[in-house]
Parts: C-alpha cells; structure tokens; sequence
C-alpha cells in the first residue's frame, strides 16, 4: 500500500510510470484507464477522471441498451468523474511501473453516482455507522484453471477445454501442485499489492481452486476482491492458462463465492457474540439473522445476478437452495460459524460471479431490517436442509429478478433508483438470452424434432 506521498517519490525516482484509476461496474468488474504517472500527479490526483456514464448502463458484451434513468441516447452519453480513494492506492507487482488506486464515481455537479456497486455498499455502511457499528467481511472465492490461454479458449468458443487437473483435488496436495506456479504467483502479488493472503486449497471441481484472503473492513474487503479478480486473470494470462469465476462452468460442482460477515461496535468489541458467554448468539446477531432470513429471496438478485448463476443450485452440491440457517451446516444457505469476534455468518448463496458490493450491501440491508423490526430467529436446521420443508431460493433470473422488483425493503435500503437500474439489467440479460439459440438446442433438435 502506499501513500501519495510514497507515490510522488517513486514517480519522481521513474519505478512508477502508469497509474490505473479504476472502479466496479455493474459485473463487478475493475473499469477504468491507465493514465501517465505524470498526469496523475499534476491533475488526477487532485480532480480525479472523466470517463462514459454508458460503464454503468451497459451488458457484459458492452453494448449500449436501453431503460437506464442515468444514461442513454437520450441524455447523450455524458461524462462521470472518478475520484481517487487514496486508502486503497497500491503497487500491482505483475505489472511493471504500475499503481492503481479504486475510485468513487459522481456526476459533475458531485453528486454520487448512487447505482455504482461501491456507492450501494458506502450507503449501506452509513446506515450502520449510524447505529454505532462497523462491518468485517470475507469472501472465498473460488475458480477454475484451465490450460489453455484465454485466446485459444475464445477461439475454441469455450468448448473442449483442457482443466489443469483430471478429478476432484479438494483439499489434495499432489494434483494441486501441477497449478502450484501459478498459485504460488497469484499468492505473492496479491500479498505485494496490500492484502493478506492466508493460503490456497484445491476445490471438487476439475482445476478448481479457491485463494483465501483475511477478513478485514467490509469496503475493503470488496474493493481488494475487485483488484484480486482481475490480477488473477491477468497473471494467469501470463502463465499461458486461463481461469474462470463462472458459478457454474459445467454439470459439476460450481464456483461459490461464500460470504463471511460480522458486526462490531466503535470500541472494536463483538456484538454478535454475548458477552456473557462468547461462544453464545447475542440478541442483536439473532435478530440480524432473522432478517437475512425474512429478505434472502427478495434480495437473491444481488447474490446472484446471471442467468448462469441459477444453475448452481442444486441439491447435494454444497451450494443452498433452502431459506434456512443453520450451526456450522453447510446444507443451508447461511451457516453460523466462530465464537467472540469471530463469531459471524456465512452466506452461502453466491457463486464466483458475484458482485461482492452489492451481495455484501444486501447482506447488510437485510441484517438491518431484522434489527429494526426486532425479529426472532428460528430455531436453527438441523440435518440435511436440501431435504427439508423450508422455502426455497428462486430458481431463475427471472423470478428472482420480479422479487427484487417488488421488494419494500429493497427500496428503502437502496433507494428506488437502485433498484429499477438492477432490475433492467436483469431484464437486459434475460431478453438476451430468450434470443440465443443454445448448442443443447441444436443437440436435442437438429435430427431429433
């Protein structure tokens, strides 16, 4: 991590000579460009940098669709202004003379830009503050690897795919290490760009790995997840290989995106955890899960954003379909785990292709609704949830889609603005994928129909 002042001596001393500013789009992917260190340190610095609003109204192909109240034809495409976050400026060690520093992203008149995913979750975290708490988070975020290069595989239209192991290395050192190269230079740089890496574990998947990072503060922690998605591909690109943090490549086991959450108070003291008695549940942290609990279908959309996303849920995966929360159960969709500070929730419902600011935003939005009108927890499931009568999480983008739509808590936590703008990317997605026609199609109907 560095200081501006750091930063001005190693642009003076010519060790750094580029500098991204950059944020998370609505995919959560790291948008922004590359300007000279010069430029940086004579104007960007202090007046940030213009870039299209379309970032933020746009589908993953970037093609430029229709229902956003922020952008469009019709208000011309203007400008945004990215404002560096000098908290989160920083080294990239895999690319020579490079800096980057996360930004916030407000219109001209300084307005924030309230449908970006980082505005979404500041909000969310304002609300907290002003109950005198303070989120932590982790995600895990898994992937797979592939060997062949990004390239090959577009080419090949991601179709007879080489993964870099042949069968299931969950927690397995052998089969893991063939990768261990490229771990390994994931592991470094992301410990040489300011995060704490904790260590690497092999997955069920083929090729499927899963990097651990500490926990630290909730915007933090997604702002590193943004840097650390993106420099995975980049490195990987390096080693010729390419990942994926698709929820689910393929019939196997899928990619999760698990989110750990705690709450402290200003004094850095647990809440979720009594007193009393640190391995017991406190009031606060048992009406906070009961509004996970209450909010889990209507806010699915944040957890899960994509038409691929839906296909992870499925029994005995290890992914959650039940409404249900449960000790140390990886059956349910939220799992209670840790005692003290540690105690905290786990969230079970995203996949790799998450967009960590607004999952870790619901996952706020609903803790808070269940504090605010003081909720009782259930009893916790016991057993096999995948088997028990407890409501289920929407099965499509769709559905899950015209919950969020219709969701009051959404609305209040987010603001209706949020809440269309989300929604239309979904209907966005879904009109896509209503028009394509699939290789299972032509499989199934080609001779056949």
């Amino acid at each position: 991590m560095l200081s501006l002042i750091e930063l001005e001596r190693l642009i003076a001393a010519g060790d750094v000579d580029t500098v991204i500013v950059g944020f998370a789009d609505m995919q959560g992917r790291l948008t922004g460009k590359r300007v000279s260190a010069r430029l940086f340190s004579e104007e960007v610095a202090k007046h940030g940098a213009e870039c299209c609003t379309y970032l933020l109204a746009v589908d993953v192909d970037m093609n430029t669709v229709g229902g956003y109240a922020m952008s469009g034809w019709d208000t011309g495409y203007g400008d945004m202004v990215m404002t560096p976050d000098f908290t989160t400026l920083r080294l990239i060690p895999w690319l020579p003379g490079t800096a980057l520093v996360i930004a916030d992203v407000s219109f001209h008149d300084g307005t924030a830009v309230s449908a970006a995913p980082r505005s979404v979750l500041k909000r969310q975290i304002d609300r907290l503050a002003r109950r005198g708490l303070v989120p932590y988070a982790g995600t895990e975020l898994e992937f797979m690897v592939f060997d062949n290069t990004y390239r090959e595989a577009w080419a090949m239209g991601y179709r007879g795919l080489t993964p870099a192991s042949d069968y299931n290395i969950d927690y397995a050192m052998a089969a893991s290490t063939r990768m261990e190269p490229l771990l390994r230079d994931i592991r470094l740089s992301m410990t040489g760009a300011g995060m704490y890496c904790e260590g690497v574990k092999g997955e069920c998947n083929r090729g499927q790995q899963e990097i651990a990072f500490r926990y630290d503060h909730a915007l933090v922690t997604c702002d590193n997840h943004t840097i650390y998605k993106n420099g995975v591909k980049e490195i990987a690109d390096r080693h010729g290989k390419a990942i994926t943090f698709m929820a689910k490549f393929d019939e196997r086991e899928g990619n999760s995106c698990h989110i750990h959450l705690s709450l402290r108070d200003r004094d850095d003291r647990a809440v979720f955890a009594d007193r009393d008695g640190e391995h017991q549940m406190s009031s606060l942290f048992g009406s906070f899960l009961a509004g996970q609990l209450a909010t889990l279908r209507e806010l699915t959309l944040f957890y899960a954003p994509n038409i691929n996303s839906y296909k992870r849920f499925m029994a005995s995966s290890f992914a959650p379909t039940a409404v249900a929360w449960g000790m140390d159960n990886r059956t349910a969709a939220v799992r209670v785990v840790g005692h003290g500070l540690g105690m905290r929730m786990e969230c079970r419902v995203p996949g790799g292709d998450v967009n960590q600011y607004l999952a870790v935003a619901a996952l706020i939005a609903g803790g808070l609704h269940g504090i605010e009108q003081h909720l009782l927890l259930p009893d916790p499931l016991a057993g096999n949830a995948y088997d028990s009568a407890a409501e289920r999480l929407p099965q499509t983008l769709g559905d899950a889609a015209a919950l969020f739509a219709d969701s009051a808590v959404a609305r209040e936590a987010f603001g209706a603005e949020v809440v269309e703008h989300y929604t239309n990317n979904a209907r966005v997605e879904l009109a896509a994928f209503n028009s394509a026609v699939t290789d299972w199609e032509r499989v199934r109907g080609f001779e056949r129909l």
